[in-house]
């Protein structure tokens, strides 16, 4: 007796109004013979199945059943459902075995409990970006797997300065922060830890190379990257002017931002000190004045200078 397969059963039915045997079958990749021994061994265990003849016909668990979901309460179990298909929308969870738990999950809620069960839910989260690449989505699944079956992968990797490297990684994890993916791993050119951005990772190859995982956690090392550094950290003062104060609403804390009279923002935050910094303000294009520090704006200054010769003659 598959178990395993019983409880599939069990799950797929509790989910759904009615299913058909052949539904069944091809679903779990066994014989109708099977699934009806199945089915007959269900209601022997005292699992009140149901069966309907006719066009609409098929097999249905009595629609006062369900699984004893002990402690959790409706709301647990719709907070619990929302997280899991926010981690379906960002791939972050290997898709086969994250339908199955959703399943599971819903098989938690009676069918009387199920009608209002995802019309009321007050929370949505989709981490998907509005672009999506199928090249990005075939390198996170390549990833995945590497993880999932301890192999050593080999990439090109673009550093913030365009420097490439060649690098020859134990994958570890993938960790999704903000919206930008992350490898990781241990590299063994390195002999340490390093994080890697997905979207600059070029020609992924995964080696028949296992390896055993070192004793270390994601929250670990997660945690050792995080922003501790007060040394190349700088206090900027900004002013938003236009259309700009709407991406400053968006990219800074209400606590960081100053409301002056004239409708123009002062923002004052605590940010690195690096070129990404000039970039990012530079995104901003004509809405935005750095107050301080005096270098900071003659930095951006001379940047946009140097944009706008590429563009003389235009």
């Amino acid at each position: 007796m598959n178990l395993e397969r019983l409880m599939a059963i069990t799950i797929l039915l509790l989910n759904r109004k009615r299913v058909q045997a052949q539904d069944l079958a091809d679903r779990l990749e066994v014989s109708l013979r099977t699934i009806y021994r199945d089915l007959e061994r269900l209601n022997m265990a005292g699992i009140p199945i149901v069966s309907y003849t006719g066009g609409e016909g098929g097999f249905e668990i009595m629609e006062s059943f369900r699984l004893d979901r002990q402690m959790l309460s409706m709301d647990e179990l719709a907070t619990l459902t929302t997280a899991l298909h926010g981690l379906q929308s960002a791939k972050a969870y290997n898709g086969g075995k994250l339908d199955v738990l959703l399943e599971k999950v819903g098989a938690l809620v009676s069918k009387a409990e199920g009608k209002g069960f995802n019309k009321t839910e007050p929370v949505m989260i989709d981490l998907n970006p509005w672009r999506k690449s199928h090249a990005e989505k075939l390198k996170y699944e390549a990833l995945s797997k590497a993880i999932e079956e301890s192999k050593v992968v080999v990439f090109t990797y673009t550093n913030m300065q365009g420097n490439e490297t060649e690098r020859r990684i134990e994958p570890m994890g993938l960790v999704l922060k903000g919206y930008t993916w992350y490898l990781y791993g241990f590299c063994l050119q390195r002999n340490d830890f390093r994080n890697f951005r997905l979207s600059r990772i070029r020609g992924l190859s995964v080696l028949h190379d296992k390896f055993e995982r070192r004793a270390v956690s994601l929250s670990e090392l997660n945690e050792q990257w995080g922003p501790k550094r007060e040394d190349n950290m700088i206090d900027l003062v900004l002013k938003f002017n236009g259309v700009s104060k709407v991406q400053a609403e968006d990219h800074f804390d209400e606590s960081e931002i100053e409301r002056q009279s004239d409708g123009s923002l002062i923002v004052r935050v605590h940010y690195p000190d690096n070129d990404w910094l000039i970039g990012f303000l530079l995104s901003f294009r004509t809405g935005v004045f750095v107050v301080e520090p005096t270098r900071i704006a003659t930095a951006v200054k001379k940047a946009a200078i140097e944009i706008s010769e590429i563009y003389r003659g235009c």
